[in-house]
C-alpha cells in the first residue's frame, strides 16, 4: 500500500487504481488540489484500507482491479457501518451503459470514464464531498 499525505489538507481521499501511471497521476492531481491521499493498487489493499483506516472524505475507485473487483468493493463499503456514507466516484474504462448503471445501483455516487479530464474529476469530487458534508451536518 502506497500512502501519501499533504499537511494542512482539508479532505482525505482513498484512491484505488491498478494502473501505476494513472494511480500516480491521480495521486498528483488530488494532492495538488489539497487532498491527503491514500493510494492503493488492488482490491485487497483497498479492503485493508477500509478495515484499518478511519473513513476518508471520498473514494476514487477503478472497477477492474486485481483480487477484488471495484463492484465488490462498492458493496463492501456500503455494508460497512463506518464507511457506508463515504462518497464513491468510480473512474473506469468501462463505458457501456450497463456497467455504469451497475456501479451506480450498487452505491457509487458518480462515474467518470477514462480518459478523464482532471478539472472535471476535481469538480465532481468537490460536489460529492460537499453534498456528503451537508447531509452529515443535518444528522
Amino acid at each position: 500500500m502506497v500512502a501519501r499525505a499533504k499537511q494542512f489538507s482539508t479532505h482525505r481521499a482513498l484512491v484505488v487504481e491498478d494502473s501505476e501511471h494513472i494511480l500516480y497521476m491521480l495521486d498528483f492531481i488530488l494532492t495538488r488540489a489539497g487532498y491527503d491521499v491514500n493510494a492503493v493498487s488492488n482490491g485487497r489493499d483497498a479492503q485493508a484500507a477500509v478495515e484499518n483506516l478511519d473513513p476518508v472524505d471520498v473514494i476514487v475507485l477503478d472497477l477492474m482491479l486485481p483480487y477484488v473487483s471495484g463492484y465488490q468493493l462498492i458493496t463492501e463499503i456500503r455494508d460497512n457501518p463506518l464507511w457506508q456514507y463515504v462518497p464513491i466516484v468510480v473512474i473506469s474504462g468501462k463505458v457501456m451503459e450497463h456497467d455504469i448503471v451497475k456501479a451506480l445501483d450498487l452505491g457509487a455516487n458518480d462515474y467518470v470514464t477514462k480518459p478523464f479530464r482532471p478539472e472535471e474529476l476535481l469538480a465532481r469530487l468537490r460536489r460529492v464531498v460537499a453534498d456528503n458534508e451537508r447531509l452529515v451536518s443535518r444528522t
